[in-house]
This record gives C-alpha cells, sequence and structure tokens, in this order.
C-alpha cells in the first residue's frame, strides 16, 4: 500500500506529540527535581530501591607499590517519601542503609580476619555496615527561593553527573587535640552516575536506570590496626540501580540474612537518627566489645 506525502507528514507529526507527551523537560525546578528523585530512588514513595557495586581496595605507601588488598562488593537499600514546604514547595526525602564487604582478592570470599603484611598481625575484619545513611530533604527551590538545580552532563541520548565530595572533619577516634596534635579525618569520595536521558524522562517510568562509579581515598581502615603507619587505601568500584533486592548475587543475599537481615529492606521514611559512617560504627562496635 502507498502513502501519500500528506499521510506521512501526519504520522510524523503524530508520533512527535506523543512523544512529547510521555516526557518531562530536564529544567530547573521541578524537571530537575523529578529526574533527582527517580535517580535517587523512585517516585512511589516508600518504594524500596538497591544499588549494587563491586570492585578493589588499594594500598598506597610512599616508596612501595601500590598493593592489591581486598576485592569489594556493597548495596544501599533506600526508599523516598514526598514532603512539602511552604515556601519552598513539593519535594522529597532519602532514606537509607547500606553494606560493604571485604573479600579475599583471588577467591571473593568474605573475609572474617587478614592478615596485616605490614606488622604481621593477624585482625579481625568489621564490614561497613552503616545504618542510617539518610539525605537531607530536597525541594523544587532551594534554600535562597531558587528553582532547583542539577549538574547534569548531557550528550545526545546520555547523561552523566560527576560529584568529588572532600571530607576533612574531627576523627570519632581521636580526642579532644586533634587541631593541635593531629589526626583529623582526611578522604574523598568520588562519584560518577551516568544513564539514558530517554528513559530518565519517560514518564511511564517511576524510577531511572543508573550505572555508578564510586571511588574513595582515605586514610588507613581502622580495624586494620596500623598504628599511625604513613600510607592510605583506595577504592574503585562500579555498579548499577537494580530492579529488586532478589537481583543481588547469592552470596550477598546470603550474608544479609545470615547476619545483617535488617538491610532487606531500608529505614523508616520518619528515621530522625544521625548517620552512621565506617569509622562511628568501629567505635561502637570496639566499644560494645569492651562492655
Amino acid at each position: 500500500m502507498k502513502l501519500k506525502r500528506s499521510h506521512i507528514l501526519l504520522v510524523i507529526i503524530f508520533l512527535s506529540c506523543f512523544d512529547n507527551a510521555i516526557s518531562y523537560e530536564l529544567n530547573p525546578g521541578k524537571g530537575y527535581l523529578t529526574a533527582s528523585r527517580k535517580i535517587t530512588c523512585s517516585l512511589k514513595d516508600n518504594q524500596p530501591i538497591v544499588y549494587w557495586w563491586y570492585g578493589r581496595v588499594y594500598s598506597r605507601v610512599p616508596g612501595e607499590r601500590d598493593k592489591l588488598l581486598f576485592r569489594v562488593e556493597g548495596m544501599n537499600i533506600r526508599q523516598c517519601a514526598t514532603i512539602e514546604d511552604d515556601k519552598r514547595g513539593l519535594g522529597f526525602r532519602m532514606v537509607s542503609r547500606e553494606l560493604l564487604f571485604y573479600q579475599d582478592p583471588k577467591t571473593g570470599e568474605i573475609l572474617d580476619t587478614w592478615d596485616n603484611p605490614w606488622t604481621g598481625d593477624t585482625v579481625e575484619v568489621l564490614h561497613v555496615a552503616n545504618d542510617p545513611v539518610n539525605w537531607g530533604n530536597t525541594y523544587e527551590l532551594d534554600i535562597n527561593g531558587d528553582p532547583y538545580q542539577m549538574d547534569l552532563s548531557i550528550h545526545g541520548d546520555y547523561w552523566w553527573d560527576t560529584s568529588t565530595i572532600p571530607l576533612f572533619y574531627k576523627n570519632p577516634l581521636g580526642g579532644d587535640y586533634q587541631d593541635y596534635v593531629g589526626g583529623i579525618y582526611h578522604a574523598t569520595e568520588m562519584f560518577n552516575t551516568t544513564g539514558n536521558v530517554s528513559n530518565l524522562t519517560d514518564d511511564s517510568k517511576d524510577t531511572a536506570e543508573v550505572r555508578v562509579g564510586w571511588e574513595r581515598m582515605s586514610d588507613w581502615l581502622p580495624w586494620m590496626k596500623m598504628s599511625g603507619r604513613t600510607g592510605i587505601v583506595y577504592f574503585h568500584t562500579f555498579g548499577r540501580k537494580l530492579e529488586s533486592f532478589d537481583q543481588l548475587p547469592e552470596s550477598f543475599k546470603y550474608e544479609i540474612e545470615k547476619n545483617y537481615p535488617k538491610y532487606r529492606q531500608p529505614p523508616p521514611i520518619d528515621d530522625q537518627r544521625k548517620n552512621e559512617t565506617s569509622w562511628t560504627y568501629f567505635k561502637k562496635t570496639l566499644s560494645n566489645n569492651k562492655d
């Protein structure tokens, strides 16, 4: 069957209108807020979302070759809920908890102990179990009343966001005189998040497909018991947002069921606890072991 040119033009116009109907614009304010929430979690309130990542941890000591210390595998389970402010409009809040397991660099087996190559000691491995890891509130308008902005780079159908977060604060394991004698916690977290614009702006989807790279440089981990030795560790990982908790690797799910069952679900959306870090978690664990 032959179609006249006028018929073809009508079809193109119709499809164009349909495409516009199922997409929203990546603009400051409501558009970016919607995008941020779809990347972070889901437009559905109280919908659990899981991020998963894996990679390696290396050491860096002046005058030495970098050493591969561990494989690592981690997850963050979260949920969002809609909130509203009289001045800043609609927004959302995110609550989460996260795990990261240190694994044998050759076999991938989750470690209970580790032989420290610098000290010769065998130490107990303390995996990351941070609960909670919550965000502040995000609204259509920022604190100055300006439309909410995202620093997205867009090229064709690809978007990405690069975030570098320098950390420099009082070490929870240190004393009251860190400004004078040192010991302040010093680290950097680096995130590369990416996806497809067509997926992100599709109104038929309540969440976006996301890939994420996470890198971290920090002081020696406290459980390594390095006694002030010069050096750092750095993490290099990659992962993605999963469709559900069930997509986690079987060995990872087994470890959660066995030792971390509450990590099957995110914290309650009204959770007001102070955020946990690997260092505050270590301090609590050490204190509990002494009791």
